[in-house]
């Protein structure tokens, strides 16, 4: 049995499920457009104000590593059956994907009364001599997700003053950003003040200075800021960094090689600040060290809802 295979086996509840994805696309292609239309939508926050997404539009970009395993996310299904999983715990308020994940879940009914969140501008791929032009390259305007009925787009935005890629991302930023504002969108903006080294990889600088940095630029962006939230990582001296902006502000999952206990530490002390409204988490739910899925799941949405749910 190969290493997909492996993984695949594991969630056997979903295996049948899974299987009828590829049929579906090769006889009724159709259904996605229809699915986006009949979907049961809700509002963006409940009453306590928060969100707990989960996030996997890292394939997109080629970034599949978890960990020891750098293809930890090369199995598709071995993915959405995750997904599935996370998707279906009390206090999990939607998802952040590229089309292709979200169509996926949208075929299985994993999205119904969820807040779906697209991933814009996934062209700046993981090591590449283009990273930093992060192209749209994914749902690329904001007319594409109004039309789908989906919750708001995700925006990349990473900064190097010294790559002139950079330049045209802010521009592209700052289009998306407008664009969805106009459509009543929530713009999630995810900054970074970046640099790349002398053997060419790209870094993004995670001191308290240059975050505060990258939220003042990120938070210029387009016409208007009414519908921009921002998703930052979680720093040192957060309180401080967290001065810089008003707008309503996400956490990213950060580093999975940490062990757990360390990052639920970090993020419920970050979640008392004001402006900060919930988790934006990918592989450290996702992919935990014991494999308990829905376990990390749960204390995610324990720390961000406080037991509401």
């Amino acid at each position: 049995m190969g290493a997909a295979a492996q993984r695949v086996s594991r969630w056997g509840e979903f295996g049948g499920r899974l299987a009828e994805l590829t049929e579906v696309r090769v006889r009724h292609p159709e259904r996605v457009a229809e699915g986006w239309l009949r979907r049961r939508t809700r509002a963006l926050v409940g009453n306590d104000g928060r969100l707990l997404i989960v996030a996997a539009d890292h394939p997109a970009r080629g970034a599949l590593g978890v960990r020891g395993d750098r293809m930890a996310m090369g199995s598709r299904a071995d993915l959405i059956a995750r997904l599935m999983i996370a998707l279906q715990r009390p206090g999990v308020d939607g998802v952040l994907a590229t089309p292709d994940v979200l169509e996926d879940l949208l075929l299985l009914g994993a999205l119904e009364g969820k807040v779906v969140i697209g991933s814009m501008n996934r062209g700046g791929l993981q090591g590449a001599a283009f990273e930093l032009d992060d192209r749209f390259t994914a749902y690329r305007t904001a007319d594409e997700l109004a039309v789908r009925r989906l919750d708001g787009g995700k925006i990349l935005t990473r900064i190097d003053l010294g790559d002139a890629g950079t330049v045209a991302t802010l521009e592209s930023s700052a289009a998306a950003v407008t664009g969805l504002a106009e459509h009543k969108l929530m713009a999630m903006v995810e900054p970074f003040w970046s640099t790349r080294g002398e053997d060419g990889r790209v870094t993004n600088l995670l001191d308290p200075d240059s975050v505060i940095k990258s939220i003042q630029i990120a938070s210029g962006l387009g016409a208007t800021s009414a519908y921009t939230w921002l998703k930052l990582p979680v720093v040192d001296e957060l309180d401080r960094v967290m001065e810089a902006t008003t707008l309503p502000t996400l956490l990213l999952g950060g580093d999975p090689t940490v062990a757990p206990e360390a990052t639920y530490a970090s993020w419920g002390k970050a979640l008392d600040l004001p402006s900060v409204r919930g988790l934006v988490v990918g592989r450290a739910l996702l992919f935990p060290p014991d494999g308990d899925v829905g376990a990390a799941v749960d204390h995610a949405a324990y720390l961000v809802h406080g037991g509401a749910e």
